[in-house]
């Protein structure tokens, strides 16, 4: 199980994935192996084009497995934050940072296309698969 990154989600709606890796997945998608969290949710209606497009995306994303952001979450977050300050890194997006505290506490990895994912996976404490949409530097 994954969760969903806006980094993975914007490339696949623009249509920059390979065909096999797109249909991949859709495929996890239609399975429910793909799971969402409330920073993710944000970011994906903060980029919807209108009022109709990010209904329809909440509606999509509805579907999906949904991980709840608690105090366990928050003071994961907090503490990574705390982990990359330390090496000089803290100034990792908000929301990249519960997005990798999430799937630590939901046993999830990250779909994303991101390197902060593997920053994070590396100097914190935070355990979770940093799943790259395509490798780095390819789209």
């Amino acid at each position: 199980m994954l969760l969903l990154d806006s980094s993975a989600w914007s490339r696949l709606l623009g249509g920059v994935v390979s065909g096999a890796r797109a249909e991949a997945i859709a495929a996890w998608m239609e399975a429910g192996e793909l799971a969402v969290c409330l920073p993710f949710l944000l970011e994906a209606g903060y980029s919807a084009r209108s009022a109709a497009d990010r209904k329809a995306l909440m509606v999509r994303f509805a579907e999906l497995p949904r991980v709840a952001i608690d105090g366990e979450i928050e003071r994961d977050a907090l503490q990574a934050q705390r982990e990359l300050a330390e090496i000089g890194h803290h100034r990792l997006p908000p929301a990249d940072v519960l997005i990798a505290a999430c799937a630590h506490r939901a046993e999830m990895g990250v779909l994303h296309y991101d390197g902060d994912y593997d920053l994070l996976a590396e100097h914190t404490s935070l355990v979770f698969e940093s799943e790259w949409l395509a490798a780095p530097g390819t789209l």
